[in-house]
Order: C-alpha cells, then structure tokens, then sequence
C-alpha cells in the first residue's frame, strides 16, 4: 500500500477508469426490471460512496507528492482501508442482488407452465397456448436477466463462459418451443410435430436445470466455496494421464477456448436428445438396436458433462478412453443394423437406410484416428479434445440417423427387430467373411479396446 504515493497521473487516471467501467457495469442491475427498489438503491449508494472515497484517496496521494512525501501516514492509510471496503461492499451488493433475483426466479417460476403449452397444443387450443406464451415469454426474459447478473459477478472464467452461453441458449430456444407449440395447434395429429415439441421441451427443461445449477455454483463460490467440479473446468486436468502418475497442476482454459468446447457439448446433448426421444418409444428388451442406441446415448452425454467439468469423467485420458468406447459401441451397432437392413424391402427407406449406414465407418475411423493421435503440451491436449468432441458429435449425428430411419423401416413394413444382433443372423447374400469386413478398418483400429484403463497414445505427460 505504500507504493500508492509513488504511482504517477496515467496510473491514477487507470484507477478512476476501472471504477467508471464497474459503475458502467452495474446499469445492468439497476436497469432491469426485476431488481428490488432496495437492492436498487444500495448499489446507487455504494457507488457513490466508493467514488468519493477513491476521490479522496487520489487527492490526498497528489498533495503528497506536492510535498515530495514518500512515506505513508495515517490519513493515507484510512483513505486506502476505506476505499477497499467500499469497492467490497459494491462487490457484496451486486452479488447479493443477482443471487436474490436467481432464488426469487426459481422460487416463481411456474414449474406446470411447460405442462400447460403443451397440454394445450396437445389439444389444438389456440387461445390457450396463446396466453400461456405471454407468460412463458416473461419467464424467458427473467432467466435471460438472471444469467446475465450470474455473469458478472461469477469470479472464474468457466463460470462467466457458462453463464453467457445459458444466457444465449435461453434466448435461442425459448422462442423454439413457443413455435413447436404453435406448429402442433396446427398440426395436432402430426407425429412429427408433436415429437418436436418433446425435443424442445426437454431441451428447455436441461437448459434451466443448467442455470438452476449456475446459479449454485455462483452463489458458493460467492460465500467462499469452491465447488468439487470446478477443479476439471481446466486441461490438463490433476490425475492419471497415459501413464504418468504425477499429479499435475490443473492449467485454466482460456474463455476463448471453454466456450467452443461448451458450444460443442451443448450440440452434442441436443442430439442425444433428440436419439433418447425416439428410442424411448421401443422396447429394450430383445432389442439390440434400442440398447447399443442407448449406450452410445449415456456415453455422449458423459462427454458433454466433461465440457462442463461434471460426471465421472475427470481427466482428458478418461475422456479419450470414453471416446473410443463410444467408437467401439457405432461398430458394433453398424454391424446389428446391417443385418436388420436384410429384411427392409427395397425402395427408398431402404436407401436412404444405407445410405446413413455407409457413413458410420467412415465417421468411426476418424474418431478413433482422433483419439490416437499423440499430443504434447496444453495447446495440442485441447486442440485433441476440441477434435474428439467434435468426431463424437459428428459419428452421434449420422447414429441418430440411422437408428430413427430403422425405427421408420419396422414400423412402415412391420418387421420385428427384436433378437437382431450382428451374431445370431446372417445375411443370404453374403458370407460371413464379407460381413466381418465391411467394417475392417474399424474393427482394426478398435482391437486394443477392452477395460477403461485401456491405452492410448496420448503424451502421458499431458
């Protein structure tokens, strides 16, 4: 604190600036409409407060340079505790005003107003739907509000990345499912329709559970808590990695980078969705398709808890072990639905059937090329993970695929799935030999797979 009297002009006008821009700043929380009067005009009063005593404490540094004093006093010393503790009490207000808001958010929030729009479109209610939107609109709003606040006050880069894309998903996808409620007024006996409205909803649903948990994790890290997961917000991550057992200082993604990796992990849980929604509507048992469908589901959404730093995956090593997994998994679901093809008549749900399927080993093979490819340093482990998210995403997208156009064939022809599994049929068409190779470069490149530990070529010094 003593070098406060030596600092010159540019340093204190750099002062001056930074409490302009956090002034600047908490418009954001006196704007909006759902700030108490109260919290309203207490951080007006704080800010004023910090001002004038950030004001004394400049003059009182140029009256002592005036004298050429380079030694602190008492008055010096007050001034700087004093100021310290107004810029605190601004830092306290603010977080208090956005936590409150977030728990008065989720204490009003109409918890049965998703289950109303969709009652109401269910039954072609227009005028229904119309005056539930009104009031889910606000509900968009309000959350939009809240994330906004969350980020400003969040103190880790990770959160503040967290905070904005929830913030953007909200305002993306709340306007989805008023049109997908709307569409099925219209359309009321439209399967597809109504489907779409499913995955629009559950995807609100993830998105303000995801802001329900945001705001959590703000609000202990704002009482001096740190969360468990926090530590894997960051590559490479304390642990086990390739072979190595020194434990590593875990090195924080910059938000350049954790937000292309949480974009990625959202796009991923989109498609999950979308492939737990239609599998859903089969029975699992007997059903090959449905449990290796499910599996590969579990094992993304796995991956995309990791671009949030929760779930049981910890390390990147965890996570490349989970990706070749999930490689294994599309082989062997390749070769279950190339059998099932077998019994599809000919025609167009046929082609468009193997067209998708062709697609999987290609997808699989660069998956796997991904994960074996060898990395040495922070840059490259991230460019590595930014790649593996990136081919799971890709290899789950044309899976969905393929397992809703098998859904469509059975249901259209009336086949029964049940028991088709790439050993217990064969084709007439073809020997088991060409069976097995259709997939050959897969399989070769999977063979190493067999337990969670199993090896992989990344640097184990990563």
């Amino acid at each position: 604190m003593t070098r406060m009297t030596l600092v010159g002009p540019s340093y204190r006008g750099k002062l001056v600036g930074a409490l302009d821009t956090i002034v600047e700043r908490t418009q954001d929380f006196t704007d909006s409409a759902y700030t108490s009067h109260e919290h309203r005009e207490n951080i007006l009063l704080l800010c004023d407060r910090t001002k004038l005593e950030l004001n004394q404490l400049l003059r009182i540094g140029i009256s002592m340079d005036q004298k050429e004093s380079t030694s602190p006093n008492e008055e010096l010393e007050s001034s700087i505790v004093r100021t310290l503790r107004a810029s605190k009490d601004v830092k306290q207000q603010l977080q208090d005003t956005a936590l409150d808001q977030s728990s008065d958010l989720f204490k009003a929030e109409d918890m049965d107003l998703i289950g109303a729009i969709k009652n109401a479109a269910l039954a072609s209610d227009t005028a229904r739907v119309e005056e539930c939107a009104e009031r889910f609109q606000e509900q968009v709003e309000h959350i939009q509000e809240v994330c906004k606040l969350l980020r400003h006050v969040a103190s880790t880069d990770s959160l503040q990345v967290s905070a904005k894309h929830a913030e953007t998903n909200i305002r993306i996808y709340g306007p989805q499912v008023l049109s997908a409620a709307q569409t099925l007024c219209l359309y009321p006996t439209s399967k597809i329709a109504k489907e779409n409205l499913e995955v629009f909803i559950e995807t609100w649903q993830a998105l303000v559970s995801d802001v329900m948990s945001l705001s959590r994790e703000v609000g202990e890290l704002c009482r001096g808590h740190i969360p468990e997961n926090q530590v894997y917000m960051s590559l490479p991550r304390p642990g086990k990695h390739g072979t190595t057992s020194k434990p590593l200082k875990p090195v924080s993604l910059d938000s350049e980078e954790q937000a292309k990796i949480a974009k990625l992990g959202l796009e991923m849980k989109l498609i999950t969705s979308e492939m737990d929604a239609e599998t859903e509507k089969w029975e699992e048992s007997e059903n090959d398709i449905v449990k290796r469908a499910k599996s590969m589901s579990a094992m993304a959404f796995s991956m995309y808890q990791f671009t949030r730093g929760e779930g049981a995956l910890k390390t990147t090593q965890d996570l490349f072990t989970q990706a070749e997994f999930f490689a294994e998994e599309a082989n062997k679901l390749y070769k279950v639905v190339r059998q099932f093809s077998y019994q599809v008549p000919g025609g167009q749900h046929k082609k468009e059937l193997l067209d998708f399927l062709d697609k999987v080993p290609t997808f699989v093979q660069q998956l796997q090329f991904t994960v074996k490819n060898p990395t040495v340093g922070k840059a490259a482990t991230f460019t590595k993970v930014d790649n593996v998210i990136q081919e799971t995403k890709n290899l789950m997208n044309v899976i969905s695929k393929v397992v809703t156009t098998c859904f469509v064939c059975a249901t259209k022809y009336n086949l029964d799935f049940r028991g088709v599994s790439a050993s217990n049929r064969r084709s007439p068409y073809r020997s088991d030999g060409e069976l097995d190779g259709v997939a050959s470069g897969v399989s070769e490149t999977s063979s190493g797979i067999g337990s969670k530990g199993g090896g992989s070529s990344s640097d184990g010094n990563i």
